[in-house]
């Protein structure tokens, strides 16, 4: 069945066909109509799964904690200044090995208060030990929280999907909503032995003897690495029933490219319109859009980029100081090749600022006509 939804729509109904048992729920900006559809929907009898208020962003994710701890498939959303009151509770869902999805509607922190996109509030969070994930359409927002929890289930880690304020969760969007029976085969109910049950009693969460601390964080690191083999067979798979896949990154016209854009989430949309008009003009540019960004695709990326001259790494987000985070992970990923590309760092879009075709081009040329990277990361369209 296909409608035209809002991405944050688009979430709701990912949750409902996972057939979610608890969601927990405190309204943010641009957020807020991810609970309330589902605040609908269980009210309606639509979805069988206990909803319940909290009073801030904290307790929601203490409340998902607990029910996933009980072995119950558990949902929440947020965005920006909900998304960092959480913190304390993100790292224990990770390191409790819970299986929650979340979905974090990007927006930019303040102050200056703001409630337009960009990806500083879930990149803050990319040492906590959650799987992330930056979607560029409503249809891939849907697909992705089957997926994760998919992937969550198999790995035992939190998963959060992330996707652009405003850009997609108030745009709307045809988006094919799969059926139900077809999503149940994909996505069968897990069931775990290690439980929180008065019956069966355990000791959770305890204090933990520095002789066994690093082994514990040793096996989160190990279950990420892991999570990657485990994504593409989601995908996969997912293809198989579905007829879509996304990959942990995405190429579009690399083939004989000699600059290579790189972004994520709604930029990369833009960009393929930026790489068109290019190609049409003769210049040799293609595009990488990475969707998986924890734990990094380090391997498929060098292997797509490890032949190029550039690269032009276009975020929507920054690290104070030393420049766009997924740049500094791109050239990481990079640095070991024997032979790699410059990469040209470029921040754009922070606090909402659009982004448009001109823009990508903007920057394709910048990257075109410099012999060597600048030491700092350019700001595009800044007015100082």
């Amino acid at each position: 069945m296909e409608k035209v939804i809002i991405g944050n729509y688009a979430v709701s109904y990912g949750a409902q066909l996972a057939r979610v048992q608890v969601i927990a729920a405190y309204p943010i900006t641009p957020q807020t109509q991810i609970v309330e559809k589902l605040a609908e929907m269980c009210a309606s009898g639509e979805l069988n799964a206990r909803f319940i208020p909290v009073e801030s962003e904290h307790s929601a994710m203490a409340s998902t904690i607990g029910a996933a701890a009980t072995g119950a498939r558990a949902f929440t959303a947020t965005s920006s200044q909900g998304l960092a009151l959480m913190h304390e509770m993100i790292h224990w869902a990770a390191a409790s090995r819970l299986p929650i999805v979340m979905a974090n509607v990007n927006r930019a922190l303040g102050p200056g208060w703001s409630i337009w996109a960009d990806q500083n509030d879930s990149l803050s969070q990319r040492d906590t030990g959650w799987l992330q994930f930056y979607c560029e359409s409503n249809q891939e927002v849907l697909d992705t929280v089957l997926q994760g929890y998919r992937i969550a289930e198999q790995v035992m880690l939190p998963v959060m999907i992330n996707l652009d304020g405003f850009l997609l969760s108030h745009t709307s969007e045809p988006v094919d909503i799969p059926d139900q029976a077809l999503v149940d085969r994909y996505l069968p109910l897990a069931r775990r032995d290690l439980i929180l049950d008065p019956d069966d009693p355990h000791s959770f969460g305890g204090l933990v003897n520095p002789e066994h601390y690093m082994e514990m964080r040793y096996k989160m690191h190990q279950a990420q690495l892991q999570s990657k083999e485990v994504a593409r067979e989601a995908d996969a798979q997912f293809k198989a029933i579905f007829g879509r896949s996304y990959g942990s990154i995405e190429g579009y016209r690399l083939e004989g490219a000699e600059l290579a854009l790189v972004t994520s989430g709604t930029i990369a949309s833009t960009s393929r319109v930026a790489v068109d008009r290019l190609r049409e003009q003769g210049e040799k540019v293609g595009l990488l859009k990475i969707r998986m960004f924890r734990p990094f695709p380090g391997e498929e990326v060098g292997e797509l980029l490890g032949g190029f001259k550039k690269v032009a790494v276009i975020d929507r987000n920054i690290s104070f100081g030393h420049g766009g985070i997924f740049c500094q992970e791109l050239k990481s990923a990079l640095y070991n090749l024997l032979k790699r590309p410059q990469v040209y760092g470029y921040i754009a879009g922070l606090g909402g600022r659009d982004v448009t075709p001109q823009t990508i081009l903007d920057i394709a040329e910048l990257t075109a006509c410099r012999d060597v990277p600048p030491a700092e990361a350019d700001w595009i369209g800044v007015k100082v």
